[in-house]
Protein backbone atom coordinates (compact mmCIF):
# COMPACT_ATOMS: atom_id res chain seq x y z
CA UNK A 1 0.00 0.00 0.00
CA UNK A 2 1.34 3.46 -0.94
CA UNK A 3 2.48 5.63 1.96
CA UNK A 4 0.21 8.59 2.59
CA UNK A 5 0.80 11.89 4.36
CA UNK A 6 0.33 11.41 8.13
CA UNK A 7 -2.40 13.52 9.71
CA UNK A 8 -1.05 16.37 11.80
CA UNK A 9 -2.28 19.72 13.09
CA UNK A 10 0.22 22.58 12.68
CA UNK A 11 0.13 26.09 14.12
CA UNK A 12 2.48 29.02 13.45
CA UNK A 13 2.50 31.85 15.99
CA UNK A 14 4.41 35.03 15.17
CA UNK A 15 5.05 36.92 18.40
CA UNK A 16 6.35 40.41 19.16
CA UNK A 17 7.75 41.25 22.58
CA UNK A 18 6.34 44.40 24.17
CA UNK A 19 8.08 47.39 25.73
CA UNK A 20 7.34 45.93 29.17
CA UNK A 21 9.30 42.83 28.20
CA UNK A 22 12.36 44.83 27.19
CA UNK A 23 12.26 46.77 30.46
CA UNK A 24 12.86 43.53 32.37
CA UNK A 25 16.43 42.37 33.18
CA UNK A 26 17.92 39.60 31.02
CA UNK A 27 17.28 36.81 33.53
CA UNK A 28 13.63 37.76 33.82
CA UNK A 29 13.28 37.89 30.03
CA UNK A 30 14.74 34.40 29.73
CA UNK A 31 12.30 33.17 32.36
CA UNK A 32 9.33 34.66 30.53
CA UNK A 33 10.24 33.02 27.22
CA UNK A 34 11.30 29.67 28.64
CA UNK A 35 8.15 29.47 30.77
CA UNK A 36 5.92 30.08 27.76
CA UNK A 37 7.74 27.55 25.58
CA UNK A 38 7.79 24.88 28.30
CA UNK A 39 4.04 25.24 28.79
CA UNK A 40 3.49 25.06 25.03
CA UNK A 41 5.66 21.96 24.68
CA UNK A 42 3.70 20.21 27.41
CA UNK A 43 0.57 20.48 25.24
CA UNK A 44 2.03 19.46 21.86
CA UNK A 45 4.08 16.74 20.18
CA UNK A 46 6.69 19.20 18.86
CA UNK A 47 7.55 22.90 19.10
CA UNK A 48 10.19 24.50 16.84
CA UNK A 49 11.48 28.04 17.37
CA UNK A 50 12.68 30.61 14.83
CA UNK A 51 14.08 34.12 15.05
CA UNK A 52 12.14 36.58 12.89
CA UNK A 53 13.43 39.84 14.36
CA UNK A 54 15.59 41.54 11.73
CA UNK A 55 14.14 39.31 9.04
CA UNK A 56 10.90 41.27 9.31
CA UNK A 57 10.03 44.39 11.28
CA UNK A 58 6.87 43.41 13.11
CA UNK A 59 7.77 40.27 15.07
CA UNK A 60 10.57 38.71 17.14
CA UNK A 61 9.84 35.02 17.29
CA UNK A 62 8.01 32.28 15.38
CA UNK A 63 6.79 29.24 17.31
CA UNK A 64 5.74 26.26 15.17
CA UNK A 65 3.64 23.75 17.10
CA UNK A 66 2.59 20.32 15.80
CA UNK A 67 0.23 17.65 17.09
CA UNK A 68 -0.08 14.23 15.44
CA UNK A 69 -3.35 12.39 14.85
CA UNK A 70 -6.72 12.72 13.16
CA UNK A 71 -8.82 13.23 16.30
CA UNK A 72 -11.32 16.01 15.55
CA UNK A 73 -10.80 17.45 19.04
CA UNK A 74 -7.11 18.24 18.48
CA UNK A 75 -7.60 21.84 17.26
CA UNK A 76 -9.90 22.75 20.16
CA UNK A 77 -7.54 21.20 22.70
CA UNK A 78 -4.54 22.94 21.17
CA UNK A 79 -6.11 26.39 21.11
CA UNK A 80 -7.14 26.03 24.75
CA UNK A 81 -3.61 24.97 25.68
CA UNK A 82 -2.08 27.76 23.58
CA UNK A 83 -4.18 30.39 25.36
CA UNK A 84 -3.26 28.94 28.75
CA UNK A 85 0.44 28.85 27.84
CA UNK A 86 0.54 32.47 26.70
CA UNK A 87 -1.80 33.90 29.36
CA UNK A 88 0.85 34.43 32.10
CA UNK A 89 3.00 36.52 29.74
CA UNK A 90 0.42 38.42 27.67
CA UNK A 91 1.82 41.64 29.16
CA UNK A 92 5.15 40.82 27.57
CA UNK A 93 4.30 39.00 24.33
CA UNK A 94 1.77 40.01 21.67
CA UNK A 95 0.51 37.53 19.08
CA UNK A 96 0.82 39.35 15.74
CA UNK A 97 -0.04 36.57 13.28
CA UNK A 98 -1.40 33.04 13.60
CA UNK A 99 -1.55 30.64 10.66
CA UNK A 100 -2.64 27.04 11.01
CA UNK A 101 -3.90 24.05 9.09
CA UNK A 102 -4.05 20.29 8.83
CA UNK A 103 -2.31 17.77 6.62
CA UNK A 104 -4.08 15.28 4.38
CA UNK A 105 -3.17 13.18 1.32
CA UNK A 106 -2.77 15.11 -1.93
CA UNK A 107 -5.54 14.85 -4.50
CA UNK A 108 -2.93 15.10 -7.28
CA UNK A 109 -0.48 12.35 -6.32
CA UNK A 110 -1.10 8.81 -5.06
CA UNK A 111 1.97 8.55 -2.83
CA UNK A 112 3.65 10.71 -0.23
CA UNK A 113 6.37 12.92 -1.69
CA UNK A 114 9.95 12.17 -0.70
CA UNK A 115 10.34 15.95 -0.24
CA UNK A 116 7.57 16.18 2.32
CA UNK A 117 9.02 17.46 5.57
CA UNK A 118 8.21 15.82 8.91
CA UNK A 119 6.85 18.42 11.37
CA UNK A 120 7.60 16.13 14.33
CA UNK A 121 11.28 15.52 13.52
CA UNK A 122 13.63 17.11 16.06
CA UNK A 123 16.24 18.10 13.45
CA UNK A 124 15.34 21.15 11.37
CA UNK A 125 16.94 22.98 8.44
CA UNK A 126 18.51 26.40 9.13
CA UNK A 127 15.71 28.32 7.40
CA UNK A 128 11.94 28.07 7.31
CA UNK A 129 9.73 29.95 4.85
CA UNK A 130 5.98 29.96 5.47
CA UNK A 131 3.09 31.79 3.84
CA UNK A 132 -0.68 31.71 3.27
CA UNK A 133 -1.89 30.64 -0.17
CA UNK A 134 -5.21 31.04 -1.99
CA UNK A 135 -6.27 29.95 -5.48
CA UNK A 136 -8.59 32.00 -7.69
CA UNK A 137 -12.25 31.06 -8.09
CA UNK A 138 -11.61 30.27 -11.76
CA UNK A 139 -9.14 27.54 -10.73
CA UNK A 140 -11.92 25.52 -9.18
CA UNK A 141 -14.08 25.90 -12.30
CA UNK A 142 -11.48 24.10 -14.44
CA UNK A 143 -11.97 20.39 -15.19
CA UNK A 144 -10.20 18.14 -12.71
CA UNK A 145 -7.88 16.68 -15.32
CA UNK A 146 -6.78 20.18 -16.36
CA UNK A 147 -5.96 21.12 -12.78
CA UNK A 148 -4.07 17.84 -12.32
CA UNK A 149 -2.02 18.46 -15.47
CA UNK A 150 -0.94 21.91 -14.29
CA UNK A 151 -0.19 20.68 -10.80
CA UNK A 152 2.02 17.91 -12.17
CA UNK A 153 4.01 20.61 -14.00
CA UNK A 154 4.32 22.45 -10.69
CA UNK A 155 5.47 19.26 -8.92
CA UNK A 156 7.99 18.53 -11.69
CA UNK A 157 9.72 21.87 -11.04
CA UNK A 158 9.83 21.21 -7.31
CA UNK A 159 11.49 17.83 -7.83
CA UNK A 160 14.46 19.59 -9.42
CA UNK A 161 15.17 21.03 -5.96
CA UNK A 162 15.26 17.79 -4.00
CA UNK A 163 17.14 19.36 -1.09
CA UNK A 164 14.20 21.72 -0.33
CA UNK A 165 11.39 20.11 1.63
CA UNK A 166 7.75 21.20 1.83
CA UNK A 167 4.63 20.77 3.92
CA UNK A 168 1.18 21.71 2.63
CA UNK A 169 -1.49 22.50 5.23
CA UNK A 170 -5.17 22.70 4.41
CA UNK A 171 -7.18 25.56 5.91
CA UNK A 172 -9.96 26.21 3.37
CA UNK A 173 -12.99 27.65 5.15
CA UNK A 174 -11.08 27.81 8.44
CA UNK A 175 -8.93 30.92 7.93
CA UNK A 176 -8.74 33.64 5.27
CA UNK A 177 -6.33 31.55 3.17
CA UNK A 178 -6.99 28.11 1.67
CA UNK A 179 -3.56 26.63 2.43
CA UNK A 180 -0.45 27.31 4.48
CA UNK A 181 2.70 26.44 2.52
CA UNK A 182 5.84 25.62 4.51
CA UNK A 183 9.37 25.09 3.18
CA UNK A 184 12.67 24.20 4.82
CA UNK A 185 15.98 24.96 3.16
CA UNK A 186 19.71 25.23 3.80
CA UNK A 187 20.14 27.92 1.14
CA UNK A 188 17.88 30.97 0.80
CA UNK A 189 19.23 31.93 -2.62
CA UNK A 190 18.48 28.46 -3.95
CA UNK A 191 15.00 28.65 -2.48
CA UNK A 192 14.49 31.99 -4.23
CA UNK A 193 15.42 30.30 -7.51
CA UNK A 194 12.80 27.62 -6.87
CA UNK A 195 10.11 30.24 -6.29
CA UNK A 196 11.14 32.09 -9.46
CA UNK A 197 10.72 28.90 -11.50
CA UNK A 198 7.42 28.04 -9.88
CA UNK A 199 6.05 31.47 -10.77
CA UNK A 200 6.71 30.78 -14.45
CA UNK A 201 4.56 27.64 -14.55
CA UNK A 202 1.22 27.53 -16.36
CA UNK A 203 -0.81 27.46 -13.16
CA UNK A 204 0.62 30.71 -11.78
CA UNK A 205 -2.23 32.98 -13.08
CA UNK A 206 -4.61 30.99 -10.89
CA UNK A 207 -2.85 32.16 -7.72
CA UNK A 208 -4.94 34.80 -5.97
CA UNK A 209 -2.64 35.41 -2.99
CA UNK A 210 0.61 34.00 -1.63
CA UNK A 211 1.74 36.76 0.71
CA UNK A 212 2.83 37.79 3.27
CA UNK A 213 5.82 35.49 3.37
CA UNK A 214 7.57 34.86 6.68
CA UNK A 215 11.16 33.64 6.87
CA UNK A 216 12.59 32.33 10.13
CA UNK A 217 16.07 31.38 11.32
CA UNK A 218 15.97 28.16 13.30
CA UNK A 219 16.93 28.36 16.98
CA UNK A 220 17.82 24.77 17.96
CA UNK A 221 17.22 25.21 21.67
CA UNK A 222 16.24 27.76 24.28
CA UNK A 223 19.87 28.55 25.09
CA UNK A 224 20.47 29.67 21.48
CA UNK A 225 17.23 31.62 21.49
CA UNK A 226 17.83 33.50 24.74
CA UNK A 227 21.27 34.70 23.67
CA UNK A 228 19.58 37.41 21.60
CA UNK A 229 16.49 37.85 23.76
Amino acid sequence: MAEQTPRTFNHFALVAFTADYWCEPPDARRGIVSGWIERLRAATDAVHLYQTFGVEAGTDLLAWSSVAGDDSTIPARFFTAFAEALAPCRRYAALRTALWGLTKPSQYTKTRSTQELDPLAPARAPYLVMYPFTKTSSWYQLPGEERSRMMMDHIKVGKQYGDITQLLLYSTGLQDQEFVVVYETDDLLRFSSLVTELRSTEGRPYTERDTPLHTGIHQPDLDALTRWL
